[in-house]
């Protein structure tokens, strides 16, 4: 730890809004410091209790119950990434002239001289499956990594850790880029823009404008789907560091500076020599797992940025293979009776649903839970050609039906009513006995998991269960 680091945040009065992960991470880190840190939290209970106990015996006070306002003296607010913008705190630090930041902006204003460079990937779906591809890429090129951010460790920890990185993989949600005004990532992707968390952003433009921020000062490459106009917008209005270069991805046949598809082969046209006549071949479309569009989407992004770092294509083709992705993202549970059962609970709003459907067909579709203000005509019309029948679950599988009615009504629907812990089970056995051989029986839900489930997770193992079940008694 670099004097110049200590001496910023001596004596310094910090206040961290929030007792979660990240919260603790940062005040740890800043007490660590030198820093008279303060955690806010409105939360109370033994959970709350046992934490604040740990935080003072590291000289750290902690309010409980109180999360409005702003301790006497503060000169600076650390947010978790959760909090909303118009929190009560934040206008109370603001009348105050007091900034508020995040905990990623921490730990950029803490790397050292020598810290390792970050390439940094936003997008409404796709940013963890991507960052871990990445990961795996610049590890099998021989590169000290790590995929952090939005997912592992905290992003502070890793800053402030003893492990000496080459390069970090860091995934990095709207959340987090709002509250992180100066970090300058050497290459970075969106990957999609689609309306999400637009209660706390209060409008798309918003919520766009803070997924933009992350190709603020980018040194190499802005990443940007060539699919999604919206992507390149948002680089075409970022200020870059001179000499920084546009790339796209695209699942077609790529342009100059460009990484596409061709012939079953992922090939890039940005990092060579002569992008008017050349052409790299990266790797085939068989590397990626699970070979779905989407997926191939997020392997180019993560390809795209590993060249940007100068990583060889043989090293993009290795990562690739020996990449498996997290539970609960389009995965393969098991057929039964020549019939396929995918597992993508993680498809938790309408656009990621709607790229998990693309890539099966026919379909049976298990879907249904929270909406959280989603409408679905745009997601039943793309996709009503790939459905043989559709399940329904949950508090909001109404509006799902009604939008199958209007652009979907030849498709046989099951709606189910039950919400007890038997309801997935009854979903799988609803389905299995609409699909045909061949089919695939699809939970890519479209909604939020917390009506019925703690979280997706909960909600895929559940779906998992009731697949292995049906299996044994076929078996």
């Amino acid at each position: 730890m670099g004097s110049r680091q200590v001496s910023d945040w001596q004596g310094r009065n910090v206040t961290v809004a929030g007792l979660g992960v990240s919260g603790i991470s940062a005040a740890r880190a800043l007490a660590g410091l030198g820093a008279k840190v303060t955690v806010v939290d409105g939360g109370s209970g033994d959970a709350h209790e046992a934490r604040a106990a740990e935080m003072a015996q590291l000289g750290i006070a902690v309010r409980l119950g109180d999360a409005e306002t702003l301790p006497a003296g503060t000169d600076l607010v650390v947010t978790s990434p959760g909090w909303k913008p118009s929190s009560p705190l934040f206008a109370a630090a603001e009348a105050a002239g007091v900034d508020v930041v995040g905990d990623v902006e921490i730990a950029w204003r803490l790397r050292g001289p020598d810290a390792a460079p970050w390439l940094a990937i936003t997008g409404t779906n796709g940013k963890t499956t991507t960052t871990r591809m990445l990961a795996s890429i610049l590890t099998a090129a021989g590169l000290r990594t790590a995929a952090i951010g939005n997912i592992g460790t905290p992003i502070v920890d890793v800053v402030l850790g003893d492990e000496p990185y080459d390069v970090l993989a860091v995934e990095l949600s709207s959340y987090q880029l709002h509250w992180a005004p100066s970090l300058r990532a050497h290459s970075a992707a969106v990957l999609n823009l689609a309306p999400d968390h637009l209660d706390w952003h209060g409008s798309m433009a918003a919520y766009a404008a803070d997924k933009g921020r992350i190709y603020e000062g980018n040194t190499v490459a802005c990443v940007y789907n060539v699919a999604d106009p919206a992507t390149e917008e948002l680089v075409r209005a970022a200020d870059v560091e001179e000499g920084c270069r546009a790339v796209g991805f695209t699942l077609g046949t790529p342009g100059p500076s460009q990484l596409g598809v061709v012939e079953g082969l992922l090939v890039d046209r940005a990092f060579v020599a002569d992008r008017q006549k050349q052409a790299q071949e990266l790797a085939e479309v068989a590397d990626v797992n699970p070979p779905a569009p989407h997926n191939i989407a997020n392997a180019l992004a993560a390809a795209a940025l590993a060249r940007a770092f100068g990583v060889e294509p043989a090293a993009v083709r290795d990562g690739l293979r020996a990449f498996r992705p997290d539970p609960h993202r389009i995965e393969h549970v098991a057929d039964v009776a020549g019939v396929a059962y995918v597992d993508d609970s993680k498809a938790t709003n309408t656009h990621a649903a709607e790229a998990s459907l693309a890539a099966y067909e026919p379909i049976v579709w298990i879907a249904g839970g929270l909406a959280k203000g989603a409408t679905f005509d745009e997601l039943v019309t793309a996709s009503a050609k790939r459905l043989r029948g559709v399940v329904l679950i949950g508090a909001d599988r109404a509006l799902i039906r009604e939008a199958l009615a209007r652009h979907a009504p030849e498709v046989p629907v099951v709606d189910l009513e039950r919400t007890d812990t038997g309801a997935m089970s009854a979903a799988v056995r609803e389905a299995a006995s609409l699909a045909r051989p061949g089919d695939t029986v699809l939970l890519a839900p479209a909604c939020a998991s917390m009506d019925m489930f703690t979280n997706y997770n909960k909600r895929g193992e559940a779906f998992a269960e009731a697949v292995r079940a049906l299996a044994d008694e076929h078996a």
